[in-house]
């Protein structure tokens, strides 16, 4: 489940970087939700297995899903995607 949580929020941040080039900024609009998924799924993982595993990938998950989010909601706030 953390390499999950890793793989998507690497994916998250990609898309968040395309998103971000000129005309392609409503491309937001599909990053925002599915790292908000990707946010979930990390948290899962972070609370949950075995307490004796390093919780480094679902952490990572949860700073790239959150990073994502943010530059996703930012794009959208500066280029007028939310009025």
């Amino acid at each position: 489940m953390q390499i999950l949580s890793l793989i998507w929020g690497i994916l998250s941040l990609l898309g968040a970087f395309v998103a971000f080039m000129p005309c392609l900024g409503s491309l937001n609009w599909i990053n925002i939700p599915f790292s908000g998924i990707g946010l979930i799924i990390s948290i899962v993982a972070a609370v949950t297995g075995d307490t004796s595993e390093p919780k480094g990938k679902a952490i990572a998950g949860i700073i790239l899903c959150g990073l994502a989010i943010l530059i996703g909601a930012i794009r959208l706030i500066v280029g007028f995607g939310v009025v």
